[in-house]
């Protein structure tokens, strides 16, 4: 093999490899399809927030058009004014531009409803749609099966000046709501139920957010999507998994039409381990109180994830991590926690709280005397510097990182142990003191004033070193402590009789009102969704709640380990 095959092939190997939408892409642009285009577009339905599988769907269709000096389009797919509202187009606005992305253009489906109802009136005058009086009940019945035709409707052959008249009184409001569709004509016969006759139009009395009375027929998904796409010149429609099956209807309405035609992509949906990803359900979580709301650090829609303390950074890294897959599978959620704790370890301000706390004196400390200690403010990013950390003869300790009758292999405090404190100094313990029932309510200690900064000038060692707050300098905190919503890793799979509601996790938030941290927390209530690392305990942010109620309130984002998969293991 020559050096120069060699080169070539080491060249090859670093370029990173394509998915097969990229590889699509690639080849259309090689192709000089589009005129070497890419526009993609993200279309959500402004019924709901916006949660963690729609988040891989931005990031997809954003980062494609990015890598290819495109264009993106967010389409606002308000086609069911039942169900939707400007409270949801605003959260998803929000969402979006949190995530790090701006969308070229921003439209509506519903900017469209006069053209699409003039491709309609076309459709009918071409003999390619009709007005149908069956019954949402009746059009189930004729619809037959997957393995036998349908049935067709006894209207399906009126004239086109019949349908035009029904379709214009329609338009109209001259019926009420279920008395008649549009549909398509195509195929009864078609083992593809979506190309049997499919409604392209409902009556709808009701009130748009956008249009408000002026349509009381709206336009189907199937109908709208792809004569959407077609207007705003998309090149790649790319959608879930799901709409593979209603890719030929797509392509039937745009060629039917004779207009531009975007090529529909379909990848796999995000399926994530203990986690709900229905809107149906999200909501019902919402109405239903199971959660506080849709921003509820437990859900996982953008807003709670955000609110929970993940950070965009995170959250495109897992996007990036889990890829593009043609066939559904389910991502662990343990994925998803790594991603956030890899960014939070290069970023979030390490600081001291004790969340359980139990308070410890240092007997040979003169009293009243006070020291300020150096404390990094994050070892892997020494920009960051250090803070002052305040010391003196009371503190407070984690109530777990003591026992009086320790087992073996407990390395923290015990009597007669000694363990080094952060930053401070070595410190033994001598003996506790107990309340009436037997609780210990303080723990003493003497400490060697020689071994200040955490280390012994006669060079012995200790096992483990313990967090701690200052008592007389402590600020009190309310912790929330969140965990995973469901206690199973697929909620939706139940036994006959039950709901996926039976699977909800019942220690799925803790609430500590009593925790101590370190003064440098001090201001903090007015700086929702900073990020910290509580030292030994895991990452956490402010919550917004805070500024509202004036007291600093955490909310833990994620452990520092994956202790879910310790579990895990321990029950195979």
């Amino acid at each position: 093999m020559s050096n120069e095959n060699h080169e070539i092939e080491t060249e090859s190997e670093k370029r990173p490899s394509l998915n097969f939408i990229e590889e699509i892409i690639e080849k259309d642009i090689a192709d000089g399809k589009n005129g070497g285009r890419v526009h993609t577009r993200f279309p959500p339905e402004p019924n709901g927030y916006l949660h963690i599988g729609h988040a891989k769907s931005i990031c997809l269709n954003f980062g494609l058009a990015k890598k290819y000096n495109g264009k993106t389009n967010l389409r606002f797919d308000d086609t069911n004014p039942v169900k939707e509202d400007v409270e949801y187009v605003d959260s998803i606005r929000e969402d979006i531009k949190w995530l790090g992305f701006q969308w070229d253009g921003e439209y509506y489906a519903s900017d469209y409803f006069q053209q699409l109802y003039d491709w309609a009136v076309q459709l009918i005058k071409e003999g390619k749609a009709y007005v149908d009086d069956l019954s949402q009940e009746e059009a189930s019945e004729y619809r037959g099966t997957p393995t036998q035709p349908a049935k067709p409707s006894p209207w399906r052959n009126r004239s086109v000046e019949e349908n035009l008249d029904l379709f214009e009184r329609m338009k109209n409001g001259e019926f009420p709501n279920g008395s008649k569709t549009l549909r398509a004509k195509i195929d009864l016969a078609s083992p593809n139920m979506h190309m049997r006759d499919p409604i392209m139009y409902r009556i709808l009395h009701q009130s748009h957010h956008r249009t408000g009375d002026k349509w009381c027929i709206y336009p189907m998904y199937d109908y709208a999507h792809g004569q959407s796409d077609s207007i705003e010149g998309i090149t790649h429609s790319i959608c879930t998994l799901e709409f593979e099956v209603h890719r030929p209807l797509y392509d039937w309405f745009i060629q039917t039409l004779h207009i531009h035609a975007p090529q529909q992509i379909e990848f796999a949906r995000l399926n994530l381990s203990y986690t709900v990803m229905s809107k149906r359900k999200l909501l019902q979580l919402v109405k239903e109180n199971y959660v506080s709301g849709w921003d509820d650090p437990r859900m996982p829609t953008i807003c709670g994830l955000r609110r929970r303390g993940y950070t965009p950074e995170s959250i495109r890294l897992f996007a990036e991590k889990i890829g593009v897959a043609k066939r559904d599978n389910v991502i662990d959620v343990s994925l998803l926690e790594w991603c956030v704790r890899e960014d939070l370890n290069k970023k979030a301000q390490r600081v001291m709280v004790v969340m359980n706390p139990v308070k410890l004196i240092i007997d040979n400390y003169p009293e009243g005397h006070e020291e300020e200690l150096d404390a990094v403010n994050n070892p892997e990013d020494e920009s960051m510097g250090t803070r002052k950390v305040k010391f003196s003869r009371e503190l407070y300790i984690e109530r777990e990182d003591f026992m009086e009758n320790p087992p073996k292999k407990f390395y923290r405090l015990s009597p007669g142990t000694e363990v080094r404190l952060r930053y401070a100094y070595f410190v033994k313990c001598t003996n506790v003191v107990k309340d009436a029932e037997g609780n210990i309510t303080e723990i003493h200690c003497t400490y060697d004033p020689a071994s200040r900064g955490g280390n012994s000038p006669d060079g012995r060692k200790v096992k483990s070193t313990l967090h701690w707050v200052s008592a007389s300098h402590a600020k009190d905190v309310e912790v929330r402590v969140f965990d995973r919503l469901f206690r199973v890793p697929a909620p939706d799979d139940v036994e006959e009789g039950k709901t996926f509601l039976d699977n909800l996790n019942p220690d799925s938030l803790q609430v500590l009102p009593h925790c101590k941290a370190e003064s440098f927390l001090e201001g903090y209530e007015q700086k929702p969704l900073s990020l910290f690392q509580f030292e030994r305990m895991g990452y956490f942010c402010v919550d917004p709640d805070s500024a509202k109620e004036n007291r600093l309130i955490f909310n833990r984002t994620v452990n520092l380990k994956d202790t879910w998969a310790k579990e895990s293991a321990k029950n195979q």
